[in-house]
């Protein structure tokens, strides 16, 4: 036998939660004459069929056909002045929740022409304070449209939001990216302006929104190829690099033994600099390095996969010779690919 519900309430112990849902499952059923005490800071939102209904503010209210008028006219001939009825209650906090935080899941790309790669990958993090200004709408944005009534699934919604913005501002920020650190304050106001009518829409106020921390990200090249951000040759190029750089360190690690390291390291700077500066320099090819290669052989001399020199071939950037089932790959043609 369903269970009717004569007292309608919610008490947030933790006062953390935006949104909660009465009964926690399924819906509920209501008499005329049952009691709703709806607390300070609360807002009670009736909900059915997919739609927010009669709302109530603080106080203790008791169920009449006068005070719930929309949920009877959308019954309609379904209730008929009989009680119980079948809905769903939502109690919503309207007290600012702040220090809510926010982070990037992955880096945001931004555009950094004549350095490296030609672009940048930040990470950051901060918070940001928010307040339900519009009960109703935001009952029928979130829970009606998103289908969303736990409060870490709304703010995961919300970050969500506040990222794409952030992206957005710093994409168009027009300041070296190394300057960046020195505008939090005007970075964060720039996102709550540009994200104030996306979170109207939803109800909401978006009070504050800080930024903490914007840093390069610790993406290693194998993850920022496979977002997509980092093409073959580059790829092969930064590979080529990182092999350098190791017998760099070794060789230095030598010198410094032998009391030379200082002159010697300030030499190597220099040569990496003008590497991640143009990236267009190919690595130098090793002493016996065969006129005439297997895709293996190739794949070891760019430090790629086979894959990679297999889609390369077949995309028409590296030239080949197909010889039965195989291909062969003359040095001229990877150098000639590595110059671009």
């Amino acid at each position: 036998m369903p269970r009717i519900f004569d007292v309608i309430e919610w008490a947030d112990d933790t006062g953390r939660e935006i949104v909660r849902r009465f009964p926690e499952e399924g819906s509920g059923d209501f008499r005329l004459g049952s009691q709703l005490i709806v607390r300070e800071s609360q807002v009670a939102v009736f909900f059915r069929d997919g739609r927010a209904l009669d709302v109530f503010g603080p106080g203790r209210h008791t169920l009449t056909t006068a005070n719930i008028p929309l949920l009877i006219n959308l019954l309609g001939p379904l209730f008929s002045g009989r009680s119980p009825f079948t809905a769903e209650v939502y109690f919503v906090s309207t007290r600012e929740f702040v220090d809510l935080k926010w982070g990037t899941p992955e880096p945001i790309v931004v555009r950094n022409p004549g350095m490296g790669l030609g672009v940048v990958l930040l990470q950051g993090h901060g918070t940001f304070a928010i307040q339900v200004r519009d009960p109703q709408l935001f009952v029928n944005k979130i829970v009606g449209v998103q289908r969303l009534y736990e409060t870490e699934r709304i703010v995961d919604y919300l970050r969500s939001i506040l990222v794409s913005k952030l992206a957005d501002v710093v994409g168009n920020f027009n300041r070296p990216v190394v300057d960046l650190a020195g505008f939090f304050e005007e970075l964060g106001a720039a996102v709550r302006a540009r994200a104030q009518d996306d979170f109207g829409a939803l109800g909401l106020d978006l009070k504050a929104f800080y930024v903490q921390s914007l840093r390069p990200s610790s993406k290693t090249i194998e993850e920022l190829r496979a977002m997509g951000l980092l093409d073959v040759q580059t790829y092969a190029q930064l590979q080529a690099a990182d092999a350098l750089r190791e017998a760099a360190q070794q060789e230095l690690g030598g010198l410094a033994a032998a009391g030379v390291g200082a002159g010697a390291g300030f030499g190597l700077a220099q040569f990496f600099s003008q590497l991640f500066q143009g990236m267009t320099a190919r690595p130098a090819a090793p002493a016996a390095v065969p006129e005439v290669m297997t895709v293996e052989e190739a794949a070891a001399y760019l430090k790629v996969s086979p894959e990679d020199v297999l889609q390369l071939i077949e995309s028409g950037q590296l030239k080949a010779r197909k010889i039965g089932a195989t291909y062969r790959i003359s040095r001229s043609a990877i150098e000639e690919f590595l110059k671009g």
